[in-house]
């Protein structure tokens, strides 16, 4: 007796196969990236501290949001919310959106970023080269609800700010803290004495704070925030309600709210740091490497060398290292820009004489208002 096999039943095994094919074609990308180089810098300031500084900025889709990316991907297709041919969504400044459209286009699908309008223009066009779509908010807070109308449209919302702590191994699996602690293994001071990122989901410090303790290690987190910022704010007071007091040049740090990856409990201290500074320090990144990070790269680098200063003052000698984001190119119109600059009122010569003091002398002294 011939039997017919149901419709519904065919439809399950053929979305099976895409779905096994999409699996296995991010494991592959996985298996091609190799790691990030950790690179080396000493200043006569601070004979007896190493700085290191992960740059995630080498990444195929050029920041460290390709690791995010991947793994925002690889939850959602085994947890059974993304599908064949099914529009994928996010709200993002950029970064989390340039590599989220990357992988959208190895998976063969269409992809939508939510984004303030006020995003850099280069990023946009990123996106937009990569295949992408840009939907563009003048309301940044709303981001997230035009986000949520995509979803309900049936996109498939990777929804970065909400399951980035989750969609990531913070056990291993190469994640960024196991990749720095294992680069750091031949070195001097193997355990260093900080890891410094920014926090844009919160899902980067809530990896590497739950690594660290995970592995056991003495190793401190800090993250650098711009001044006033939610993050900030709401970590001194542990308040998950606190809103952002000012706003920030710097894209994708610097959060309006507290957003709900951002994990209190696994973060040592906050620095918060004027945007002038970190501008300055993202140029000052380009002397040093022969290229161009972004400025919240310069943030980090502006938090080491305050807590190198300290530990000087301490007594204390070791390591410090620090993330460089993503690639300086994407901010060509603006925090490269000294038109840009001028017009948003940002004058980088006080920082930039207060870092290169930092660096030569190994002590800390903000410039006078």
């Amino acid at each position: 007796m011939h039997h017919t096999v149901p419709p519904a039943i065919l439809t399950s095994a053929a979305g099976h196969s895409w779905l096994h094919e999409a699996i296995a074609a991010l494991g592959q990308e996985s298996a091609r990236s190799a790691d990030t180089h950790l690179l080396k810098l000493n200043f006569p300031g601070f004979p007896e501290i190493d700085f290191y500084f992960k740059d995630e900025a080498s990444h195929p889709s050029g920041s460290l949001k390709h690791r995010l990316a991947r793994s925002l991907f690889l939850y959602a297709l085994c947890n059974g919310r993304l599908h064949a041919g099914q529009t994928v969504v996010d709200a993002s400044s950029g970064s989390t959106a340039i590599s989220e459209a990357w992988f959208a286009r190895l998976l063969g699908l269409d992809f939508v970023a939510v984004m303030p309008a006020a995003t850099a223009p280069a990023k946009i066009r990123d996106v937009q080269s990569l295949g992408g779509t840009c939907d563009l908010v003048e309301d940044p807070g709303r981001v997230h609800a035009r986000a949520a109308e995509h979803a309900a449209n049936g996109a498939c919302h990777l929804d970065q700010f909400g399951l980035a702590e989750r969609a990531t191994d913070w056990r291993g699996n190469n994640n960024i803290a196991e990749s720095i602690i294992g680069q750091l293994a031949r070195e001097p001071s193997a355990q260093p004495a900080w890891i410094v990122c920014g926090a844009g989901t919160g899902g980067t410090s809530a990896t590497i704070g739950r690594y660290l303790r995970y592995r056991g290690l003495d190793t401190q987190l800090c993250v650098a925030e711009p001044a006033g910022s939610a993050f900030a704010n709401g970590w001194h007071a542990r308040d998950r309600m606190v809103c952002a007091s000012q706003p920030t040049l710097i894209e994708g740090i610097g959060r309006p709210r507290v957003e709900p990856c951002f994990l209190f409990e696994v973060v040592d201290h906050v620095a918060e740091v004027p945007d002038a500074a970190s501008i300055a320090a993202a140029w000052m990144l380009d002397e040093h490497f022969g290229h161009r990070y972004g400025g919240s790269s310069g943030t980090n680098f502006v938090a080491c060398l305050r807590l190198a200063a300290a530990m000087k003052e301490r007594g204390e000698r070791g390591s410090i290292v620090a993330l460089l984001c993503d690639r300086g190119e994407r901010y060509a119109e603006t925090l490269f820009d000294e038109g840009w600059l001028r017009q948003h009122g940002i004058d980088r010569a006080p920082w930039d004489a207060a870092l290169r003091t930092a660096m030569r002398e190994g002590t800390w002294r903000a410039p006078s208002a």
